[in-house]
């Protein structure tokens, strides 16, 4: 395993009621004792990074003892979220060759693999694995090219934390209690749980049956009339109950028991699986995750997250949940990875996890490390003006100037005027401000960017960075068909 380097580092665990427990590692040594409860923590005093192979000794009464064995101390971060967190290295591109090189003993990975649960639990199930090219096949592909990175260029151990589950939306991996005490997330929360309550595994069978017909008779049509049709089938009811629980289920069986594990920051990557809920609801619910975790850790750690790529789907809620993402920034501390142009339009699945591991990488290496980065992130908006019939949108995030991707005129910007009409418009790189117009608006009064599923998108900074999908405007946007 893997523990973290210069901050106090948190060992627990069971004992008898009031047993004292001596924990002994680099020369340190530390008791606790055991409460009515059986419980036991201390805190080990700071340690500096060593790649040195020790053992943790755990010693309790009558001389019993444990032994945590091949311990290296450096730098530790959490990733979670859904399947393109739980995504593995083994079906990203290139995997033959990145299995080759997956010469990383100072890299490990814990997969935390327990199931969800209606209560949170104090223990879970899961195993560290060192990195090597019969391992990394079976590491999240998006935490393995991050903690690659900060291993290449802090120069020290590597622990990476996975815990994260396919096709799960963000109302599973917040507790309970965050929720259901927050007005805005609170009517959300009593109707997940009331579905989740009623439902009958007996009945899922010929749900999934219709469910399945559905979907066939759709696809079928689409095939008929040669349109695209990239909707995935749906998946088995029974098999998503048992794999997510209900609100809250994935929190209480894979998240609870792994406070206070001792970190430097924690990695999301999910989202898909509010697009067709409420994206508009995202904001508030991504930022009762960040601030709920911190407070769980008692440590306002750095928190970076991924956007949304480019990928079809139906309406507006792919643009809706990147709004909802960008808009989160407002948190301290935090980072967002845009990757409109590392998507797939058929797969929700994109095979290029080695540039999303790296965009978080420059965040890091940039923000937590100190290190001198071309960029820590692709351009942000950063405020708007009218002026007659132009609209200037001034960047953060600039570095090296904004540019065009392809080196042409910037694509992928509407304006409308109040009349709510969204026109195609010509858009001009001003310094680090772009200025968007159209012969058809002549009082423009907002501005879109990228604002699609699968949009046009020109712009980036020198760095070669995307900008974020933006809009500038709050106008009611259609409700997402489930």
């Amino acid at each position: 395993m893997v523990l973290q380097r210069e901050k106090p580092v948190a060992v627990w665990g069971w004992a008898d009621a009031g047993e004292t427990v001596t924990v002994s590692f680099a020369g340190q040594s530390k008791s606790a004792t055991a409460g009515a409860d059986g419980k036991w923590l201390l805190k080990l005093d700071s340690l500096s990074a060593s790649t040195e192979s020790r053992t943790v000794i755990v010693t309790g009464k009558d001389g019993h003892k444990v032994e945590v064995k091949d311990v290296l101390v450096g730098e530790v971060w959490l990733g979670s979220g859904q399947s393109n967190m739980a995504m593995t290295v083994a079906g990203c591109y290139h995997f033959d060759e990145e299995k080759a090189a997956a010469m990383y003993p100072l890299i490990r990975h814990y997969r935390e693999s327990s199931g969800p649960s209606e209560q949170p639990q104090a223990e879970g199930k899961g195993a560290w694995q060192e990195c090597t090219p019969n391992t990394v096949g079976g590491f999240s592909a998006v935490l393995y090219f991050f903690g690659r990175e900060i291993h290449k260029e802090v120069g020290v151990p590597v622990g990476l934390i996975n815990t994260s589950v396919g096709g799960t939306p963000i109302e599973s991996w917040v507790s309970a209690e965050v929720q259901s005490s927050d007005p805005e997330t609170k009517d959300d929360y009593d109707a997940r749980l009331e579905v989740h309550r009623s439902f009958d595994p007996a009945q899922a069978p010929a749900l999934h049956e219709k469910q399945l017909a559905i979907w066939k008779a759709a696809a079928e049509k689409a095939k008929a009339s040669g349109a695209p049709f990239v909707i995935p089938p749906p998946k088995d009811p029974l098999a998503m109950y048992k794999l997510k629980g209900g609100p809250a289920g994935l929190f209480n069986g894979k998240v609870a028991n792994l406070v206070p594990y001792t970190l430097r920051g924690m990695l999301w990557y999910q989202g898909e699986g509010n697009a067709k809920s409420d994206p508009g609801l995202y904001h508030k619910q991504l930022s009762q995750l960040v601030t709920s975790w911190r407070a769980l850790w008692n440590d306002e750690v750095p928190f970076a997250w991924v956007q949304l790529p480019n990928y079809t789907a139906p309406g507006e809620g792919w643009p809706r949940v990147r709004e909802s993402m960008l808009k989160t920034l407002a948190l301290p501390k935090t980072g967002m990875a845009i990757t409109i142009d590392l998507g797939d339009a058929k797969d929700i699945h994109p095979k290029n996890k080695q540039d999303v591991g790296k965009r978080l990488a420059l965040w890091a290496l940039g923000t937590v490390y100190g290190k001198d980065v071309a960029a820590i992130s692709g351009p942000l908006p950063a405020g708007s003006t009218i002026s007659g019939n132009t609209i200037t949108v001034s960047f953060n995030h600039t570095n090296g100037g904004l540019k065009s991707i392809n080196g042409g005129v910037l694509t992928g910007f509407q304006i409308a005027a109040a009349d709510q009409q969204w026109k195609t418009a010509e858009a001009k790189i001003v310094g680090e401000s772009v200025v968007v117009s159209s012969a058809e608006v002549a009082q423009p009064v907002a501005v879109r960017y990228a604002w699609k599923d699968w949009p046009e998108y020109s712009l980036a900074n020198g760095a070669g960075l995307p900008a974020s999908p933006f809009r500038t405007d709050n106008w009611p946007v259609p409700a997402v068909k489930k």
